[in-house]
């Protein structure tokens, strides 16, 4: 799959023109954390095994033999066949790393250090070096060793406790979520390295967790336990401690969320449902006085809802300024004009003339927005351009490549 050069389309200046990233993670989450960087103009080369290159490369379904998942994961990028159990490949990403900003890696700890690839070695030969590390339980601690995949991370950190109906079993969020998170908190974390190197010129290390980023977003769960002894459950739909907000079934079988949790929106709501005497009752003017009566709640605005179609129920509340919005699959993302009109859907051409949409960049930007400047590399496609860079003549590629400590295009 040859990937498509667009930067010749998009001019504009980039927010990390200029960065240098060398990405030796597979999978999600350090390739999420790379995709990101590139996505606003760094430099990213992924470095993959030859032969088989990144896993996600066959993960869910594919085209032409490759995930579609690539193409959104590994955008912007340059593939680097390279082989790191071997010492010519390790000195290679080494001589890399000294040239780059930022190295990214979420293998299992010391595994860099086996390969002679130590960040603390890699930034005293390049002091300016940032390292991102992410693993399922981070660099140190009694379970620094263990394998740790997202899931895990999101049981250990607190968020599948709380994913279910009451009762049942806790179930997973749909997709990565414990691995996109932790990508994200390692971007923040480069972010301010690259603030502190620019005030001192040193870089660092960043240690990411799976499990301590899910942790992060557990809102009061933690104090709420120490203040109350009190064990948060699963509550299905709704937000406990907060009402009134849920899904509310409609009269076609569909289901409208509702946030009515705000003083003066519950107002606006049960004025339109009917219902002045819960408007007006002096008990329900904050939220602490509806949550003790969250139920009575729930059951008036279901009652409304379930003689209105959602279309119908939806429109009302957008009437009074009452957030409110339907589930959408992925069908209704693709058909929705706000998505098209913000530009988060974003149309490629594949090597053999078809078309692929793929999400488009996230945040907004300005004056140095992200952009798609190339499709997912073929593995491997770089090998030989990166390679020439770093200094190697046409024979001393070809010998790494009969070694098989490098691969060509695949």
């Amino acid at each position: 799959m040859k990937s498509q050069d667009t930067s010749s389309q998009h001019p504009q200046t980039s927010a990390l023109q200029g960065m240098k990233v060398l990405e030796l993670g597979q999978l999600i989450a350090g390739p999420f954390a790379a995709k990101t960087l590139a996505d606003f103009g760094a430099e990213v080369i992924k470095i993959e095994p030859p032969g088989s290159g990144d896993p996600l490369r066959k993960w869910r379904m594919l085209k032409d033999g490759t995930s579609v998942w690539w193409q959104v994961q590994s955008r912007n990028k340059r593939s680097l066949a390279l082989d790191l159990r071997t010492p010519e490949g390790q000195a290679l990403v080494n001589t890399l790393a000294n040239e780059a900003d930022i190295l990214i890696e979420n293998f299992r700890p010391g595994a860099l250090e086996g390969w002679g690839l130590s960040p603390e070695r890699l930034i005293e030969q390049n002091p300016k070096l940032i390292v991102l590390r992410i693993s399922g339980y981070g660099q140190t601690g009694p379970y620094r060793n263990r394998p740790g995949f997202g899931v895990i991370g999101e049981a250990m950190g607190g968020l599948r406790h709380l994913t279910a109906e009451p009762g049942r079993v806790p179930v997973r969020v749909g997709v990565s979520i414990g691995d996109t998170l932790s990508a994200l908190h390692g971007v923040i974390g480069i972010l301010l390295a690259l603030q502190h190197r620019h005030v001192t010129g040193k870089g660092q290390i960043i240690d990411v967790a799976l499990y301590e980023s899910v942790f992060n977003c557990m809102e009061s769960l933690l104090p709420e336990y120490s203040a109350f002894d009190a064990i948060r459950g699963p509550a299905g739909s709704a937000l406990p401690g907060i009402a009134p907000t849920n899904a509310y079934k409609c009269k076609d079988g569909a289901y409208a969320l509702i946030a009515g949790n705000g003083d003066s929106i519950f107002k606006r709501l049960m004025t339109l449902i009917d219902r002045n005497d819960l408007a007006n009752d002096p008990s329900l003017a904050d939220n602490s006085g509806r949550v003790a009566r969250v139920t009575e709640l729930d059951q008036a605005i279901e009652a409304w809802t379930l003689q209105r179609n959602v279309e119908e129920v939806l429109e009302k509340l957008e009437s009074v300024s009452v957030p409110a919005g339907r589930i959408y699959n992925i069908a209704d993302i693709a058909a929705d004009p706000h998505y098209a009109a913000r530009e988060m859907l974003q149309h490629i051409e594949m090597s053999d003339g078809s078309k692929l949409t793929i999400p488009g960049v996230v945040p907004k930007l300005s004056l140095t927005p992200g952009q798609h400047r190339r499709n997912a590399p073929k593995l491997g496609e770089d090998t030989d351009s990166i390679l020439k860079e770093m200094g190697l003549s046409a024979a001393q590629i070809a010998e790494l490549k009969a070694k098989g400590i490098v691969g060509g295009a695949v």
